[in-house]
């Protein structure tokens, strides 16, 4: 065997080495130390109880059930959803909640399983008159979002324009407002934030909200927790089996009660 073939041979095992160290690394980690968790302010799903100073709702406390059923500690935090879902997309180990799978979206993680149920609307306001009867339709109608959120996403999917026919802002609540004040004519939300951010206003959601338009195609499955492709697939697995043991002990089903 010649000097050059040995010394290519040398350089592939010290890589594989390498890599096997990283990932073994990476496994302990996650095994051992808190796990950053990220999410946004989407209540009722997640969001941070001023009072209590800390993040709350559904989709947190199945999150932490989970992490409990696991002996493991959360590092959450919440910020905008276009840092979350950037961040948890690029790096390794960092779990992301309350986030719709789409087929956009799908390669793009690591799907642990679903947390909390999802059911889309275009709201309108009462006593407006709307013509839609397909998602095309609506495209003549000013509609409000959420940088880079499902709803955003799956509007842009679909041929709708940002600045154009999408009025996208950064928090859920302004939203709300803008619809109630005339600014946009729609708003794309789920039906459970919908009706929390409206009874938060003051208002009255029967009164003042109408479902001009379901939306299926983010109302199938729910939200998940998920983590970004370069997470190890062992810790994936690992959350996989803590969701589906909180299932098995009604955990779960518990926590949809509770917040419903």
């Amino acid at each position: 065997m010649t000097v050059t073939r040995i010394a290519g041979l040398c350089r592939r095992y010290l890589a594989c080495t390498a890599g096997l160290i990283m990932g073994l690394a990476g496994a302990s980690v996650a095994a051992d130390g808190p796990v950053r968790v990220l999410t946004e302010e989407f209540p009722p799903y997640n969001y941070t109880d001023a009072a209590q100073g800390k993040i709350t709702g559904l989709s947190t406390e199945v999150v932490e059930a989970v992490l409990r059923e696991l002996g493991l500690q959360g590092e959450f935090q919440s910020m905008p959803w276009a840092r979350a879902y950037e961040t948890a997309r690029n790096t390794p180990g960092v779990l992301i909640y309350s986030i719709g799978r789409t087929p956009e979206r799908d390669k793009l993680f690591k799907w642990v399983g679903v947390i909390a149920p999802a059911n889309y609307y275009l709201f309108g306001q009462q006593g407006r008159t709307y013509r839609i009867d397909s998602l095309d339709a609506a495209k003549q109608y000013r509609i409000a979002t959420v940088n880079e959120d499902v709803g955003e996403q799956f509007l842009v999917a679909n041929g709708f324009v940002k600045g154009k026919n999408l009025q996208p802002s950064v928090k859920y609540e302004l939203n709300y407002e803008k619809l109630k004040l005339g600014r946009v004519d729609l708003w794309i939300m789920s039906e459970l934030t919908a009706a929390y951010l409206a009874r938060q206003s003051g208002d009255e959601p029967a009164k003042t909200l109408v479902k001009v338009y379901r939306i299926p195609e983010l109302s199938s499955e729910g939200y998940y927790m998920a983590f970004g492709n370069q997470t190890p697939d062992a810790q994936v697995a690992r959350f996989k089996k803590g969701l589906e043991a909180i299932q098995r002990n009604g955990t779960f089903d518990r926590l949809q009660r509770k917040w419903q």
